[in-house]
């Protein structure tokens, strides 16, 4: 997160000190801007956040009622000057902000977090509400899904996911996620795709933990979609690359079609760490096949535990009796999420969610020039 975090600066601070100044004369703004800078260098995204919005909670009115006011008056003065001071991340140390300072208070609290997402999100601010007042919180959720502004509909879905990242996970719709289903019902089909993905997103954190619901839900929902298969492709991703055969046959795939694998190969056999090979493989079908072709790979981990990852390769429809060659270049160099560790590399070859076979890269520790 470092280039994310030099977005919440002292240039920040100050834009929303001068958003806050000019509709209240009694904001201290060089009190605020002199606490919410001081020590901000040394901290990550997230603390900064949380650092601005301590410092708002120390010069913003105690009164929640006073203060709910200034940041609404806050808004309503950036709409009509037009100076849209408060968008993107200068919104979110105010609804860190909302989420702690008015939690006792969700009659103030959802109104504001309802207009700052327009300019951002609140995702992360209105989960602490469906905790402390899932009702009254559920109930804001179902009006919102109507909203004629695509990024409050997308604060239903995004901001009720069970396994949001960043955020603490919403148990209680890990245990049973019915509720939120039914606000993604409301929104599956929206004209938003900026919705539509964050209801993709949605289910398959659903499917996590409650595949057979997920499957279910997709099939429902790929019957009346108006907007093509977006969601559900996207929703069941996780159970695809798990090969479930459910998921699969929602998308159109046959998990026991009669297909053949022959000729893997990797070339070269043997790299070093940050080196290419090429994934060569032929596939034959016996009878007409749609085939979504994944291959996975078993990286090397510390203490030689081997780990695997599902990566896509190819849909493609395979002739009755044809072979149909494949192939894709593979990578073994140090990612921000994943550290390449040398030794033999499994892979293997999953069509339709059915591994068919494997073959092995050696990978060294030092390229090979």
């Amino acid at each position: 997160m470092a280039g994310l975090k030099d977005d919440i600066s002292p240039q920040l601070v100050g834009r929303l000190a001068g958003a806050l100044s000019a509709v209240s004369t009694s904001f201290d703004s060089a009190a605020f801007q002199r606490q919410a800078v001081s020590g901000l260098d040394g901290m990550e995204l997230k603390a900064r956040v949380s650092w601005i919005a301590d410092a708002l909670a120390a010069t913003l009115p105690s009164s929640p009622d006073d203060a709910a006011r200034v940041i609404h008056d806050a808004v309503a003065h950036d709409d009509r000057t037009g100076n849209a001071v408060l968008q993107g991340w200068t919104t979110m140390p105010l609804t860190e902000y909302i989420a702690a300072e008015m939690l006792d208070r969700p009659d103030l609290a959802l109104p504001l977090l309802g207009s700052l997402t327009s300019r951002y999100t609140a995702e992360f601010a209105v989960r602490p509400f469906l905790e402390a007042h899932h009702d009254v919180t559920m109930d804001q959720l179902r009006a919102w899904a109507t909203s004629p502004d695509e990024h409050v509909r997308r604060l239903v879905s995004e901001g009720t996911r069970p396994r949001l990242p960043w955020a603490g996970r919403l148990y209680r719709f890990i245990e049973d996620p019915s509720d939120t289903l039914a606000l993604l019902d409301a929104l599956f089909d929206d004209d938003s795709l900026y919705v539509r993905r964050s209801v993709a997103n949605h289910l398959n954190d659903v499917s996590k933990d409650h595949p057979e619901l997920a499957v279910d839900t997709a099939r429902r929902w790929a019957r009346t979609s108006t907007h093509g298969d977006y969601v559900v492709r996207h929703g069941l991703r996780t159970l695809v690359k798990r090969g479930d055969p459910d998921a699969l046959a929602v998308l159109g795939f046959d998990h026991d079609a009669p297909v053949t694998l022959t000729n893997l190969t990797c070339t070269p056999s043997t790299i070093g760490i940050g080196d290419s090979t090429t994934i060569s493989f032929t596939l034959q079908a016996s009878s007409p096949t749609r085939a979504a072709v994944d291959y996975l790979v078993h990286y090397q981990g510390t203490r030689r535990v081997k780990s695997g990852k599902v990566f896509k390769l190819a849909v493609r429809d395979l002739p009755a009796g044809e072979p149909v060659e494949f192939s894709r270049r593979h990578t073994f160099g140090h990612v921000s999420i994943r550290t390449i560790h040398p030794g033999p590399h499994l892979i293997e070859i999953q069509p339709n969610g059915r591994i068919l076979g494997a073959t092995t890269v050696d990978v060294e520790r030092s390229p090979r020039r």
